[in-house]
């Protein structure tokens, strides 16, 4: 017997909503990856704006593994090389979004510059929803 939660999740829109779930847990571990090797850069020298763009690739790299395996697990398979550079190439503007947020934000507010991890979530969240559709529907198809 399926009650009115089971009925929701079994439906079109309640597997999108798992799924974007899914999407964001994996994010949230992205993040923390961004933000180490962030963190990382800073520890070796780097400037804030130069710091970014390693972390994110480390971030779009762990993001990629983990929604391949977990998130769009049914997609059609392809060669990793290929996906990843679907991947990567698909969620570029996201990380434009995600970059211009975080630099603009640690660049114009002293708490953020004094506090870097919130110019990251910042930037991670303004990406996300693009991140999500591209991911669905360029990359992971199928699932």
């Amino acid at each position: 017997m399926s009650g009115p939660v089971d009925t929701l999740l079994n439906s079109r829109l309640g597997r999108l909503g798992v799924q974007f779930a899914k999407f964001g847990v994996v994010g949230v571990i992205g993040l923390l990856v961004d933000t180490a090797v962030l963190y990382a850069g800073l520890a070796l020298g780097l400037e804030f704006f130069a710091a970014r763009i390693p972390s994110f690739f480390a971030a779009a790299t762990a993001t990629w593994a983990l929604n391949r395996a977990f998130t769009f697990r049914g997609a059609v398979a392809e060669p990793l090389h290929r996906q990843w550079a679907k991947f990567i190439a698909a969620n570029a503007i996201g990380g434009v979004v995600n970059y211009g947020v975080s630099v603009g934000l640690e660049s114009s507010v002293q708490m953020v510059a004094d506090h870097p991890f919130l110019a990251v979530a910042a930037g991670s969240i303004a990406g996300m929803f693009f991140n999500f559709a591209a991911s669905k529907h360029l990359v992971f198809k199928g699932a």
